[in-house]
C-alpha cells in the first residue's frame, strides 16, 4: 500500500512546477492522468539537448509514474471527455495564468459547483489574488523578484540564479503539500477546496532566517558569496587541490577545528559572535593553513573530530557516492523508446507505506486509448474518429 493509492489526479500542468507537484503525488501512489496537447505535448518534450532516443532528458526527469492522454479540451468533444475525467478525479492540478481557464468555465468556482469534493490546485506566478495576479510566472524572474538573486553570488559580482529552477521546484513541493492537506481536510469535512499556490510566495517562504534578520534589523541583506550571515566559519575554503565546505556550527566545533588544523586558540575568536564580528581577520587566519594540505587530508581529519565538512563535488562524484545507492536515490527503469533509464529516487522514506518509482515517464499519448476506453467508456470506433479529428 502507498499513502495516496485510490486517489486520482487530473494533471493539466506543463513545464516544471506543476509536473513536479504531480510527480511527488504519483510517487506516493496517486494515479496521475497527464493531459497533453495532441501532436505536441508538454513543452518540455522539446527541450534539449540532451535527448535519449528522441526523448527529452528534461521531460524524463519529472514525469515518471504518470499516464499520458492527448486531448484538445477546447474542442467540444474534447471538453466532454475532460468533464468525465474530472467527475472521476479527486484532485485537479493546473498551472495556467489566472483567468485562462475561466474563459472555458474550468476555473475553480465553476468546477467546485459541480464537483464539491474535488481538490483543485492552481499554481501561478503571483497567485489568484492581488494586483499582480495576471502576470506570468517564470523561474528566473521569481528568483529575482523574490529576493533570492540579491543574496546569491559574490559580494563584488553580479546576482546569480541557482543552478536549478528552485522557484518552480519549491512551488511544486508546496503545491503537493497543500494538496495532501486538502485531502486530509476532505476526510473530515466531505468538501474539497482550492489550493492557491503562488511562485512568488514560495520563494519568499524560502528566505526564512534572511527574512528574519531583515525584520529584526531593517538591514537589507547583501550577497556574501558562500559565507553564512550568522555563523563563522561556514563557507567554502580552498585546499591545495580543490574546494571544500567547512561548517563550524558552534564554539565546541571551533575548538576541535583549531586542534585539527594546529591553529592556536585565539580569544578574539572564542565565540561565534566574536567570529562573525571579526570575519575578515579570521578568514585570513584560517585560509593559509587550509591551503597547505589537500582536500582529503582535511576532510578525513575534520570528520573524525566531529567537525562538519564536505567536498564540493560534481554530479558524477555525487551519483557515485554509495550513500545514495544505499538510500535508493538512483532508480533504473525501462522506458518504451529510451530503453534503460536512470532517474532520481523518492527522497521521502516512509517505513510502512513507502513511495516508489513504478513506471517510466510516458510517451506522448501512450495511455490515451486505455483511459478513454476504461475510464470514459468510449468504443474503439469512437476513439478512432476523435483521433481523425485531432481531438486526441
Amino acid at each position: 500500500m502507498r499513502p495516496l493509492e485510490g486517489i486520482t489526479v487530473l494533471d493539466l500542468t506543463r513545464v516544471l512546477s506543476g509536473p513536479y507537484c504531480t510527480m511527488l503525488l504519483a510517487d506516493m501512489g496517486a494515479r496521475v492522468i497527464k493531459v497533453e496537447q495532441p501532436g505536441k505535448g508538454d513543452d518540455t518534450r522539446a527541450w534539449g539537448p540532451p535527448f535519449l532516443a528522441g526523448e527529452s532528458a528534461y521531460f524524463l526527469s519529472i514525469n515518471r509514474n504518470k499516464e499520458s492522454v492527448t486531448l484538445d479540451f477546447k474542442h467540444p468533444d474534447g471538453r466532454a471527455i475532460l468533464d468525465r475525467l474530472i467527475a472521476k478525479s479527486d484532485v485537479l492540478v493546473e498551472n495556467f495564468r489566472p483567468g485562462t481557464l475561466t474563459r472555458q468555465r474550468l476555473d475553480y468556482d465553476a468546477i467546485a459547483a459541480r464537483y464539491p469534493r474535488l481538490v483543485y490546485c492552481s499554481i501561478s506566478g503571483f497567485g489568484q489574488t492581488g494586483p499582480r495576479r495576471n502576470e506570468p510566472g517564470y523561474d528566473a524572474v521569481m528568483q529575482a523578484e523574490g529576493g533570492l538573486m540579491s543574496i546569491t553570488g559574490a559580494p563584488d559580482g553580479t546576482p546569480f540564479r541557482l543552478g536549478v529552477a528552485i522557484a518552480d521546484i519549491v512551488s511544486g513541493m508546496f503545491a503537493a503539500y497543500g494538496i495532501a492537506m486538502a485531502l486530509i481536510a476532505r476526510e473530515r469535512t466531505g468538501r474539497g477546496q482550492q489550493v492557491d499556490l503562488a511562485m512568488l510566495d514560495s520563494v519568499a517562504a524560502l528566505l526564512t532566517y534572511q527574512a528574519g534578520n531583515y525584520f529584526v534589523s531593517d538591514r537589507v541583506p547583501t550577497r556574501l558569496g558562500n559565507r553564512h550571515p550568522s555563523i563563522v566559519p561556514y563557507e567554502t575554503f580552498a585546499a591545495s587541490d580543490g574546494d571544500f565546505v567547512l561548517a563550524v556550527g558552534n564554539d565546541e566545533q571551533w575548538r576541535r577545528f583549531c586542534a585539527v588544523a594546529s591553529l592556536p586558540e585565539d580569544e578574539r575568536f572564542a565565540t561565534n559572535r566574536q567570529r562573525v564580528a571579526a570575519y575578515d581577520h579570521l578568514r585570513r587566519f584560517v585560509t593559509d593553513r587550509l591551503q597547505a594540505e589537500p582536500r582529503a587530508f582535511w576532510i578525513d581529519r575534520l570528520r573524525a573530530a566531529g567537525v562538519p565538512c564536505g567536498s564540493v563535488r560534481n554530479l558524477q562524484e555525487v551519483f557515485d557516492d554509495p550513500q545514495l545507492g544505499a538510500r535508493e536515490m538512483i532508480a533504473r527503469i525501462e522506458h518504451a523508446t529510451a530503453g534503460q533509464l536512470r532517474v532520481l529516487g523518492v527522497p521521502v522514506k516512509l517505513s510502512d507505506t513507502p513511495g516508489a518509482v513504478r513506471t517510466p515517464p510516458p510517451t506522448l499519448g501512450e495511455h490515451t486509448d486505455a483511459v478513454l476506453a476504461h475510464d470514459v467508456g468510449l468504443e474503439a470506433e469512437t476513439i478512432a474518429g476523435l483521433r481523425r479529428q485531432n481531438v486526441i
